[in-house]
């Protein structure tokens, strides 16, 4: 099993930056996709960006060019860096890790198999 604790959220004024980060324990060495998702009041979770072991990428159109996963294997942290925020940007941002298999193309929620119980990102 896998525990994934998220910390970083908080309240920041459209244009500034905030740190994420996800702290992996447990059975960390079957884990080969790591991502970060979201959810707005109201709306569905999606997803924002993955990263694989071999360390590529992959961002949702939305994000591209303002955020950027990273992950420290020593520390077994998965961290998201967002500048330039903006309001919309606003929800429970959430970890997310899935066994075995490398991410996909697209960032699917369905492909991951442990969760984070989120940390709270608003933008005003």
């Amino acid at each position: 099993h896998v525990q994934l604790v998220e910390s970083g959220g908080d309240s920041v004024q459209a244009g500034g930056s905030l740190r994420l980060s996800c702290v992996a324990s447990g059975y960390t060495y079957s884990l080969s996709c790591m991502g970060w998702f979201r959810q707005a009041p109201g709306k569905e979770r999606e997803g924002v960006a993955t990263i694989d072991r071999d360390g590529s990428t992959n961002y949702a159109a939305s994000v591209k060019g303002r955020f950027t996963i990273s992950k420290d294997n020593a520390k077994n942290t998965l961290y998201l860096q967002m500048n330039s925020l903006k309001p919309e940007d606003t929800a429970m941002y959430y970890c997310a890790a899935r066994r075995w298999v490398y991410c996909g193309p697209s960032i699917n929620q369905a492909d991951f198999d442990y969760w984070g119980q989120g940390t709270q990102v608003t933008v005003s």
